[in-house]
C-alpha cells in the first residue's frame, strides 16, 4: 500500500505541530515547510523539515519538485504590525501553493483562514464571502479564500477553506490569550487584562485536527468554506477566574487593558455546516482541555 504524502505549510507551528504529529501516527510521509526550524519541543523526527518562504515561488518551486496527495496550508507571518509582510504571506503564500500545485494531482488543498474575515458580521457568523474584515490579516486571508473558491469553481482546483475561532492547547507560544492568561497564572504573577466583557469561541486544537483530517479525502467538501470553533462562546472574565482557579495562582488585574472603541463584544460562529458535511463535531469540552493545557504548561 502506497503511504499517503502530506505537506504541511507552517508545520513547525502550534496547529502544524499537532497535525503533523496526527498525520505520523496516521502513517502518512509528513513534510513540513517553514521559514524557520522547530523549536525543540515541536520537533517531530519523521517529519522531513523544509526552509523556505512561501512569498517566494521560484524557491518554492525547487523545495517542492515531489507530487504530495494533500497540502495543508497553516503559512504565514505571525506578527501583524508589519502589514506588507503580512498580506504578502498569507495573500501572495496561498497562491504562490495553488499556482504550484494546480499543475499536479492533489487530492486537497486546505487552507486556514481566519474568523476575522467576518469582520464586523453578527454572531453567530455563518459561512460566506460578503465580509468586511477590518485588519490586514483579515483582508489578506478574505482574499485568499476567494481565490481558492474561485479557483475550485473554474479549474476543478480541490481547495477547502477553514475559518478557525480560537485555537489553544499544548505547546502553544506564550503570546496568544489563554497561554499568557495560563502562564500568569502558574507563576503567580500581576497580569493586566480587560475587563472581561468579551464572549469569544475556543475550540481545542485536536478538534481542529480532527476537522483537517476528517475533511482530507471528502469529495463534498471541496470549493467550501467551513467555520471551526466550538459553538458556544465564553465570556472571558469567567475564562479568568476558572484558569486562576485550577492553577491556584494569578493575580489578574482586570481593566487594566482597555477595551477598543471597536471592540466587537460577542464572536462565535455556526458549526452547522462543518457537522452536516464532514460530519465533524468538537469533542473535547472546554473544562477538559483547559485541565490538560495547564498540565502541559505545568510540566
Amino acid at each position: 500500500m502506497n503511504k499517503k504524502k502530506i505537506l504541511i505549510t507552517g508545520g513547525t507551528g502550534f496547529i502544524g505541530y499537532h497535525l503533523a504529529k496526527k498525520a505520523i501516527q496516521k502513517k502518512f510521509i509528513v513534510t513540513s515547510i517553514s521559514t524557520k526550524p522547530a523549536k525543540k519541543i515541536r520537533y517531530l523526527k519523521k517529519v522531513k523539515y523544509i526552509i523556505c518562504d512561501i512569498t517566494k515561488k521560484k524557491l518554492l518551486e525547487k523545495k517542492i519538485k515531489k507530487n504530495y496527495d494533500y497540502v495543508v496550508n497553516l503559512g504565514g507571518y505571525v506578527n501583524h504590525q508589519d502589514k506588507k509582510k503580512t498580506f504578502n504571506s498569507h495573500y501572495y503564500g496561498c497562491k504562490n501553493l495553488a499556482e504550484i500545485f494546480l499543475k499536479k494531482n492533489l487530492t486537497s488543498f486546505i487552507q486556514m483562514g481566519s474568523s476575522v474575515e467576518y469582520g464586523r458580521l453578527k454572531s453567530p457568523q455563518k459561512e460566506n464571502q460578503r465580509c468586511k474584515p477590518l485588519s490586514i490579516y483579515g483582508r489578506a486571508k478574505l482574499a485568499a479564500t476567494k481565490y481558492l473558491v474561485q479557483l475550485n469553481k473554474k479549474n476543478n482546483f480541490p481547495s477547502i477553506v477553514i475559518r478557525l475561532y480560537l485555537a489553544y492547547g499544548p505547546k502553544q507560544d506564550v503570546n496568544r490569550f489563554l497561554p499568557i492568561i495560563i502562564d500568569g497564572c502558574i507563576k503567580d504573577k500581576k497580569f493586566a487584562c480587560s475587563e472581561g466583557s468579551q464572549f469569544r469561541d475556543f475550540v481545542h486544537v485536536d478538534d481542529v485536527v480532527n476537522f483537517i483530517i476528517l475533511s482530507l479525502n471528502n469529495k463534498r467538501a471541496r470549493g467550501q468554506i467551513f467555520n471551526i470553533g466550538s459553538g458556544k462562546p465564553k465570556k472571558i472574565k469567567n475564562i479568568i477566574k476558572y484558569v486562576k482557579k485550577i492553577s491556584n495562582g494569578g493575580k489578574p488585574q482586570f481593566g487594566k487593558i482597555k477595551l477598543r472603541k471597536d471592540e466587537i463584544l460577542k464572536i462565535y460562529p455556526s458549526i452547522k455546516k462543518a457537522k452536516k458535511i464532514v460530519k465533524w463535531t468538537p469533542k473535547i469540552s472546554f473544562n477538559k482541555g483547559i485541565k490538560s493545557t495547564i498540565n502541559s504548561y505545568e510540566k
